[in-house]
C-alpha cells in the first residue's frame, strides 16, 4: 500500500548531500514498518491508516517538491543541514520537532476536513506509537555505527527518555489537532502561524543549547562519522 511513498522518501534520503538525509532515512524505515503492519492486519482500518501515512508523508515531501509552502520550522531545519558542528541526533530532533509538533496536528485536520472523524482517526494515531517503539531499537543500533556515543546513551536511559518525549509530543499534537478542528478558518490561520513560531523557537533551542551543554557536545561529535551521505546510507539500513 505504501510502496510508492516509501520509494519517494528513500529517494529524498539518497539525493541529500547534507544532514537533511538523516531524517528521510529514518522516515523511510518507519513508513516501511507501518506498511508491514497494515499488511499484517494490525490496524482496525488498514485503508484509513494508509491514507493517514500517505498524507503525513506529503506534509514532509510537499515542501521539498513545491506542492506545499515551506514552514519556518522546516526552513530552520534545512538551514543547518550543512552545519557539521551539530550532532547527528540534533539533526534528527530538528526534523522530528517540525514533523510531529507542526505537521502532525494539521494532518489530522486535513483528514477530518476530508470526511474522516476525530474518533476514527484516534486509534490509528495512537497505534503509530507502537510502530515507532519497534523501529527505535533498529535506529539506535544503526546510529551506533555512525555515532559511537549513542549506544552508551541508550544504555544509560536515553532511549526511554526519547520515547517518553516523543509520546508527550504526540499527545500535544493531538490536543492541537482538536483545537484546530474546532476552529473557524480565521482562527485556524492564527493558530497555525503561532504553532510555526513556537516550533521554530524549539528548533533554535535544539541547535543552540545553553553554553555548558553546547561545549560538552563537542566531545561526542568527535565520535561521529563526518560524511553525511554515508551516515544517511547507514541509517537507511537494508533500504540503502
Amino acid at each position: 500500500m505504501l510502496g510508492p511513498t516509501i520509494d519517494l522518501v528513500r529517494a529524498e534520503a539518497l539525493s541529500a548531500d547534507g544532514a537533511d538525509g538523516y531524517f528521510a532515512a529514518m522516515y523511510a524505515r518507519v513508513t516501511e514498518r507501518v506498511d508491514h503492519a497494515i499488511a499484517a492486519g494490525r490496524f482496525g482500518d488498514g485503508d484509513g491508516m494508509a491514507e493517514f501515512a500517505r498524507t503525513f508523508a506529503d506534509w514532509y515531501l510537499g515542501p521539498r517538491h513545491g506542492s506545499r509552502p515551506v514552514p519556518a520550522c522546516w526552513q530552520a531545519t534545512l538551514d543547518v543541514a550543512a552545519d557539521g558542528r551539530l550532532l547527528i541526533v540534533q539533526h534528527l530532533l530538528l526534523a522530528i520537532n517540525a514533523h510531529v509538533n507542526h505537521d502532525l496536528p494539521q494532518v489530522v485536520v486535513e483528514l477530518t476536513d476530508g470526511g474522516r472523524s476525530l474518533e476514527s482517526l484516534r486509534p490509528d494515531f495512537d497505534a503509530i506509537n507502537d510502530i515507532l517503539a519497534e523501529t527505535q531499537s533498529d535506529i539506535v543500533r544503526d546510529l551506533g555505527r555512525v555515532s559511537g556515543w549513542t549506544q552508551w546513551a541508550a544504555v544509560a536511559g536515553g532511549g526511554r527518555l526519547f520515547a517518553f518525549s516523543l509520546d508527550r509530543a504526540r499527545d500535544q499534537a493531538w490536543a492541537t489537532a482538536v483545537r484546530l478542528h474546532a476552529a473557524d478558518a480565521r482562527a485556524r490561520e492564527v493558530e497555525v502561524a503561532e504553532l510555526d513560531r513556537i516550533v521554530s523557537a524549539l528548533a533554535f533551542m535544539i541547535t543552540r543549547p545553553s553554553a555548558p551543554i553546547r561545549w560538552l557536545l563537542r566531545i561526542p561529535r568527535r565520535l561521529e562519522i563526518d560524511d553525511p551521505p554515508e551516515v544517511t546510507r547507514r541509517l537507511l539500513g537494508h533500504l540503502a
